[in-house]
């Protein structure tokens, strides 16, 4: 530079510029070496600068699943645990109804009540009925579940039709049949009278007084299990049922090794259901015979624990026991429970083991014998039946995965 003035490059000469590295902290970056002290971090800043709707929004993402389920716990607690807890509390007392609470006496209720031979007889009545009943409305259920799962004519109507019983009241119910179950002009025994044959003590003797309430509660069940069975079917992917009707498999064949391994887990849930309802079946043994003085019959050929419990704290006035029979009654229904889902649960899958073995036998065997008996079929024969074996070994694979 001369006079004030920038000289250029001379001619030939090489104009470079050299760029030097700022120093730390000399791009403004909060991080650098002239960070003013006490000057907050920017995850900071935008934290400090959230306004109250999105802290109130932030608050809503983290809390409102446990109070979108508190209500089910908080009635749980109230209806549910309390009662069971403070039932149990009662049971070890010497508790009359008028009086209230007595002595402590611990578990001499449960002892008593385990000695006491109208316990037992009310325990066989009970899984007397509940064998009656559940059995036979599981098995009508499935039918009728199977019936409407078709493509049939009215179907929206029949599926309504099934759920009628359900919707009467269960004391009409028992009325209606109680009078048709009556031994000198029911409706049952003049029919039985017509074809000439002797009339049925219905209230008097045990194992038919059982019937005539089993058939009360099949009436009225049966629907309401029909249709969850058949949502369970129908939820059924569709594609499974057309590969195996392509593959040669009938409807029968479809149904017992395809839809009723699917829906296993609906099937235990209606077994667990039905297990809890019949135990604890109450308003058909009591309104069956309203004449009589005693609950559950003149001999208590048709008391149920229900009913025997329903008896000893109100009529008996005897708190302490009832409440005795209710747990004993709890933990019986618990066992039942348990017993049903191991066995279902062991069956279906010993079912689907055994189909499938089944099927891989054959298909190994047909792929032995392929060779040796080629001269006596053709290869399309061949071909279509080991598609087909394959295609049965493929459906049992995935009923298998879906169980699963």
């Amino acid at each position: 530079m001369r006079n004030g003035r920038i000289r250029g490059p001379a001619p030939g000469e090489i104009m470079t510029t050299v760029t030097t590295p700022p120093a730390a902290g000399a791009t403004g970056s909060p991080s650098g070496a002239d960070r003013r002290p006490g000057r907050p971090d920017r995850r900071d800043r935008d934290s400090r600068a959230l306004t109250f709707r999105q802290k109130l929004n932030r608050f809503d993402v983290k809390a409102s699943p446990y109070f979108y389920i508190a209500p089910f716990f908080v009635l749980f607690g109230l209806v549910g645990l309390f009662p069971l807890v403070y039932t149990f509390v009662v049971s070890l007392n010497k508790w009359n109804l008028l009086t209230g609470p007595g002595e402590w006496i611990g578990f001499g209720n449960y002892v008593a009540e385990l000695n006491d031979p109208f316990f037992w007889n009310s325990l066989f009545n009970t899984v007397s009925i509940f064998l009656l009943s559940a059995i036979p409305q599981l098995l009508a259920a499935v039918f009728i579940a199977a019936i409407l799962d078709q493509n049939i004519r009215g179907k929206t109507f029949w599926r309504m039709s099934v759920l009628i019983p359900y919707v009467v009241t269960p004391v009409a119910v028992t009325l209606i049949f109680s009078s048709a179950f009556d031994e000198k002009y029911g409706l049952i025994n003049n029919l039985l009278q017509s074809f000439h044959l002797s009339p049925i003590n219905w209230k008097t003797e045990t194992f038919p007084a059982h019937v005539a309430i089993a058939s009360m509660v099949n009436w009225r069940w049966t629907g309401y299990n029909a249709l969850i069975l058949l949502a369970a079917m129908q939820a059924v992917p569709r594609d499974i049922h057309e590969s195996a009707a392509l593959d040669g498999a009938g409807s029968f064949r479809r149904f017992f090794s395809i839809t009723l391994p699917s829906i296993r887990p609906t099937m235990i849930f209606v077994i667990i259901t039905a297990t809890i309802g019949g135990l604890q079946i109450f308003t058909e043994p009591k309104l069956f015979n309203p004449s009589s003085a005693v609950p559950g019959g003149p001999q208590r050929q048709y008391q149920t624990t229900v009913l025997y419990l329903w008896d000893m704290a109100f009529n008996r006035q005897n708190f302490g026991k009832a409440s005795a029979i209710a747990w004993l009654l709890f933990l019986i229904i618990v066992i039942f429970g348990v017993l049903n889902f191991l066995i279902s649960r062991r069956i279906a899958s010993t079912e689907g083991r055994l189909h499938k073995k089944r099927t891989a036998k054959r298909l190994a065997r047909y792929q032995s014998g392929g060779g040796a008996n080629g001269g006596n079929s053709t290869s399309g024969d061949r071909s279509d039946s080991a598609d087909a074996i394959e295609g049965e070994l493929a459906i049992a694979a995935a009923a298998e995965e879906k169980r699963a």
